[in-house]
C-alpha cells in the first residue's frame, strides 16, 4: 500500500443530513498543540506546520473537518487553524463543530453550557471559523440526565439558519432517543474501537437502525485517549493488532482504523495527528480491507 497514492475517497462516502463526506475524516484536536490535548500547559505548535497538516489532508480528499472552540494551546486554537488554512472553504468541505464543554483562557475547564448559553458557544465557533453557518454541530454530554432542554436549544439556532445539522456526543441510548423527537440527528461522537465494550456496540447498532452515524473518538489511541496512542502501541501494536498489522505490512494504526470502518457503513472516522507521514498513512486506511478472519480475530465478524 503506497499512502501517497490513495486519498480519503477510498474509505466510501456517507451522507450526514445533506452533505456527502468521504467516511476517512479528520479531527483537528491535536493539532494546536504537540502532547497531551487540552491542558493548560500545552506546548503550541507550529502554526505554519500546523497549516499544512490541514491543507495537506484536503489534498488527500478529506472532506469531513472535527474541531472545537474549546481545542486550542496558548497560542492557537484548531477552529483559527482551520480558517487559515483552508478558507474560503471547498464547496465539498464539511466542517463539524462541537458545543456544551468551555474552557477559560488559561486553558481550566468551565461547567458545561446551559441552554442559554448554546448559542454563544455557536457563535464563537463560527467567528473563529469565519462562517455564518456551521455544517454539523456535535451537543457533547456529560453523565445520563435528560438533554432535552440543551438538544432543543440547538434546534432552535438550527431552524434560524445558523446551524444546518445536529448530532451527539457521548451519549448513552435514551438521550439519542430522547433527542430524536426533537430534531433530527446526523451523528454520534461517542468512544469506540478495538475492544469495545458491549455497551459501545449496542450503540453503534442503534445508530445504524435509527440512520445516524458513528463517528468514533479515540478509535487509535484507545486508553491513551487525549495524550494519543502510546508509542509502544503505535511502534509494536497490541497482540492480534501487532499479527495482523504485520502479516499485512501496515502500521497498527492502520489496523485499527480499518478495523473500525469495516464496522457498518454508517461508521466514519476522524484520526487526527500533526505528522504528515502519519497523516498519508492515516488516510491510506480507508482502502485497507481487512479479511473476515482477521476482523475475528481483532474482534467481532466482518
Amino acid at each position: 500500500m503506497t499512502p501517497t497514492m490513495i486519498t480519503a475517497a477510498a474509505a466510501g462516502t456517507w451522507t450526514l443530513g445533506d452533505r456527502t463526506v468521504n467516511r476517512l475524516g479528520f479531527g483537528t484536536m491535536r493539532l494546536p498543540q504537540h502532547g497531551e490535548a487540552l491542558v493548560p500547559d500545552a506546548v503550541p505548535r507550529d502554526r505554519d506546520q500546523a497549516i499544512a497538516i490541514l491543507r495537506r489532508a484536503v489534498e488527500l480528499g478529506v472532506n469531513h473537518l472535527d474541531t472545537a472552540a474549546f481545542y486550542f494551546s496558548p497560542l492557537t486554537s484548531a477552529n483559527e487553524l482551520v480558517n487559515r488554512a483552508l478558507a474560503p472553504y471547498p464547496d465539498d468541505l464539511v466542517i463539524v463543530t462541537k458545543v456544551g464543554p468551555g474552557r477559560d483562557p488559561s486553558g481550566e475547564w468551565l461547567p458545561h453550557a446551559t441552554p442559554g448559553q448554546l448559542r454563544g458557544q455557536v457563535e464563537e465557533n463560527l467567528r473563529q471559523l469565519g462562517r455564518d453557518h456551521l455544517d454539523v454541530v456535535n451537543l457533547r454530554i456529560v453523565g445520563s440526565d435528560s438533554i432535552a432542554e440543551r438538544f432543543g436549544a440547538l434546534a432552535e439556532l438550527r431552524d434560524a439558519g445558523l446551524v444546518r445539522h445536529l448530532g451527539l456526543s457521548n451519549i448513552r441510548p435514551h438521550q439519542l432517543a430522547e433527542a430524536q423527537t426533537i430534531a433530527p440527528v446526523v451523528c454520534v461522537q461517542n468512544m469506540y474501537g478495538i475492544g469495545a465494550s458491549a455497551e459501545q456496540e449496542e450503540m453503534l447498532r442503534i445508530c445504524g437502525e435509527r440512520g445516524s452515524a458513528v463517528v468514533p473518538f479515540y478509535s487509535i489511541a484507545g486508553s491513551g485517549r487525549t495524550a494519543g496512542a502510546p508509542v509502544d502501541a503505535l511502534a509494536h501494536g497490541e497482540g492480534a493488532v501487532e499479527a495482523v498489522a504485520r502479516a499485512r505490512g501496515v502500521s497498527p494504526a492502520q489496523v485499527r482504523l480499518a478495523w473500525t470502518l469495516q464496522r457498518g457503513p454508517h461508521v466514519l472516522a476522524i484520526p487526527g495527528t500533526g505528522d504528515l507521514g502519519h497523516l498519508a498513512q492515516n488516510v491510506a486506511a480507508g482502502a485497507l480491507r481487512l479479511l473476515a478472519e482477521e476482523v475475528a480475530e481483532l474482534g467481532f465478524s466482518a
